[in-house]
């Protein structure tokens, strides 16, 4: 750890970087004064950055209560990347016709979903267990889940193919439950809300109001999370199927995967044990890496990314950071930075280079580098990937 900060009738706070945000360390502070926080504190990733409520890049650990706000709307966003029997020198010359069959064959987008004829099928198992949520919480039952299976959204959502050091061949994509991960979210937020004004309790902000454990919202959004959770699995397992699909009607030479490295969410919470306790542990924007785990963190569109090994690092709960993090806002982005800039950050990298994704040029970003410097004691690196391919849904 960089720095811990200890206030009075506060939990510790734990960050890994120097470099703090005044503003996100205000909200890791009103974290450390909730009395279900696990005294071993608050622990604040190296890609940190002001979110809603809870920063990104935060793990909170508590044990009688869940805040859904930490959480998040994007619920089970995260990572899946596969190694495949490809060198560099198999891929086209000219990777502008991958791209644009991925972008053909995968809906993207905030809004994408598959026309009815091309809907995968969905789950048998994940459709049951969504009855059960929306017969409980009927205001969930309007919604996308079988048509946005396989789909990609928007912001810094992407399907990438990478080059390792060894020049093999990586596909990487990252996405979450799309909108209905969404509804749950902003529903369950929303109950907690009310159920603080109900019971008169005052926070020092609005959205980090939470579910006690003993009541039947909480048992209720447990379910729900950990049916979005397991639908962004899901989400991004078929996603890389058509993704591979596209680029074997473009690469002639047959090819298979050979690694899977990861599939994992880093927007979540799951119980776990800790220092001798059942807790409740939300990572956001943060992944889970315990000894041995695997893991990928991400970069942006022209930065590096990396496969890792967990090194169970007790002090993070078993944490580490979940890519390089923002360092501008989308709307300052837009003020700093030009078409231009994206362009030349970007060379050499077969993506859109036009106003839709400006907000996710590489300076947008901190320095993945400095990120990974900073988490030496939480991962190792394995692999170190550069994307050649970056499909974004704007």
């Amino acid at each position: 750890m960089k720095q811990v900060i200890q206030e009075q009738n506060a939990r510790p706070i734990k960050i890994c970087t120097h470099a703090m945000d005044p503003a996100a360390l205000a909200q890791l502070k009103n974290v450390s004064k909730l009395p279900f926080v696990h005294r071993h504190g608050v622990v604040a990733m190296p890609d940190v950055h002001v979110g809603i409520g809870a920063i990104v890049g935060s793990v909170i650990a508590t044990d009688s209560a869940v805040i859904p706000a930490a959480v998040g709307v994007d619920i089970g966003c995260g990572i899946n990347a596969v190694r495949l029997s490809l060198k560099a020198t198999d891929l086209p010359d000219n990777l502008a016709p991958i791209r644009h069959q991925i972008e053909r064959d995968v809906p993207l987008g905030a809004g994408g979903a598959h026309k009815h004829k091309n809907m995968p099928k969905f789950d048998p198992e994940l459709a049951q267990r969504l009855q059960r949520i929306t017969a409980k919480h009927p205001r969930l039952e309007k919604n996308n889940a079988q048509k946005q299976i396989g789909t990609l959204g928007s912001g810094n959502h992407f399907i990438e193919i990478c080059l390792d050091q060894n020049d093999d061949v990586w596909v990487m994509l990252h996405s979450g439950s799309r909108g209905i991960g969404n509804l749950i979210g902003r529903y369950f937020i929303e109950k907690a809300k009310k159920r603080m004004e109900a019971f008169g309790i005052q926070l020092s902000d609005n959205d980090l109001a939470y579910l006690p454990d003993d009541s039947d919202d909480f048992k209720d959004y447990v379910e729900a999370v950990q049916w979005a959770q397991d639908y962004a699995f899901e989400n991004r397992r078929v996603m890389m199927d058509k993704t591979i699909a596209a680029m074997r009607r473009h690469i002639k030479k047959p090819f298979q995967i050979t690694q899977e490295a990861i599939n994992c969410h880093h927007n979540y919470v799951e119980q776990e044990e800790h220092f001798g306790r059942k807790l409740w542990v939300t990572r956001k924007g943060a992944i889970r890496a315990r000894e041995g785990d695997l893991g990928v963190i991400p970069g942006s569109m022209g930065q590096r990314s990396y496969i890792v090994r967990g090194k169970g690092n007790l002090d993070s709960y078993c944490s580490c950071a979940h890519g390089a993090g923002r360092k501008f806002s989308r709307s300052a982005a837009r003020k700093h930075f030009s078409v231009d800039d994206l362009r030349a950050q970007t060379e050499g990298v077969e993506c859109r280079k036009d106003a839709a994704v400006l907000d996710e040029l590489p300076a947008a970003y901190k320095d993945i580098d400095e990120v990974m410097d900073n988490q030496k004691d939480l991962v190792e690196v394995l692999h170190v990937l550069k994307q050649v391919v970056c499909v974004k849904g704007a």
